[in-house]
């Protein structure tokens, strides 16, 4: 199972307390899966479909739950378009199902100079108060949702037929605070995605998925103390690599005097720098600075060491 199968698992068995809810998820739902069509003497059939069979069942009941109607359940197999299997709920006009009534109910069927048409969007009647609008993006997302693994990747996606309803979808999202969804379209798709680790775990716990928000954020916590922890280990070996290169600079600077001018060829102090040094090629600036007699404070001995490799240089 994927993250996001676990995910869509954990919404499916969340069912909304207040009657508001249940509409508002519904119609989110059939906004991104359902399709409608004319069956003869003015009559309409709703399907609905999804590839999740836990989820067609949390709507199967939702539906009788809210409208008090048995949607159909069939499982259609996979054709060269759709390869996987995919579970079918439909409601028809023409066995008592209401469907005319419900798709009117969720804001998709709309009347305008007399004439029926299907609405393209969110109906801003649905979403008013804010459980509403967490009940309509939990429809969404378990019809259309998809997100990555968090282990390797932080990405959540809605993937939306019109640009009309991913904008609004986007609208929905980013009405939360500290939520910034963006869209892209995605060869004949429009997607409203989010990316940024924080904002994703907003959304799980938006949508009351509250144990994969605590994995998440899980993973999360896990994978950012790893990345602290590289950060702090090459941190720590460019530095053993740079006290490691001054060292050596160090060494073959005293050993170049001593060659062609011998040691007491420099001023006392900065002998006893050398020879210091010379006798512990491994040890760190700081070390050395506390074996000198009388203990010197580490910028003291750099400059000291500093000036034998000027020196040094200069020699020919």
């Amino acid at each position: 199972m994927s993250f996001s199968s676990d995910t869509k698992g954990e919404l499916a068995r969340t069912a909304p307390e207040k009657k508001c809810c249940m509409l508002a998820e519904i119609a989110g739902f059939i906004r991104v899966c359902g399709s409608v069509k004319l069956v003869g003497g003015g009559k309409m059939e709703l399907v609905i479909a999804t590839e999740n069979p836990a989820v067609a069942r949390h709507y199967k009941k939702l539906i009788k739950d809210y409208f008090d109607v048995d949607a159909a359940l069939g499982i259609s197999e996979g054709n060269t378009i759709k390869k996987g299997r995919q579970y079918i709920l439909s409601l028809s006009d023409k066995e008592g199902q209401k469907a005319e009534p419900i798709l009117r109910e969720t804001g998709i069927l709309m009347i305008r100079e007399g004439m029926n048409y299907i609405s393209d969007g969110i109906y801003e009647g649905l979403i008013k108060t804010k459980c509403c609008r967490k009940s309509y993006l939990r429809g969404a997302f378990l019809g259309v949702g998809t997100m990555s693994d968090p282990e390797k990747s932080y990405h959540i996606e809605l993937v939306c037929s019109t640009e009309t309803l991913a904008n609004d979808l986007k609208k929905l999202i980013n009405g939360f605070v500290g939520i910034n969804a963006r869209t892209v379209q995605r060869r004949k798709s429009y997607v409203v995605y989010v990316k940024e680790a924080e904002q994703i775990g907003d959304i799980l716990n938006i949508m009351g998925a509250h144990q994969q928000f605590f994995d998440f954020e899980n993973v999360r916590l896990k994978k950012e103390m790893r990345n602290k922890a590289n950060r702090l280990i090459n941190c720590d070996n460019a530095n053993l690599d740079k006290t490691m290169n001054a060292a050596q600079r160090q060494l073959d600077a005293i050993d170049k005097i001593e060659r062609l001018k011998g040691l007491t060829f420099l001023p006392a102090k900065l002998e006893e720098a050398a020879v210091m040094r010379k006798n512990n090629p491994e040890a760190t600036l700081q070390e050395l600075a506390d074996m000198m007699n009388p203990p010197m404070k580490k910028s003291g001995l750099n400059n000291r060491l500093k000036k034998i490799e000027d020196i040094a240089d200069k020699l020919v």
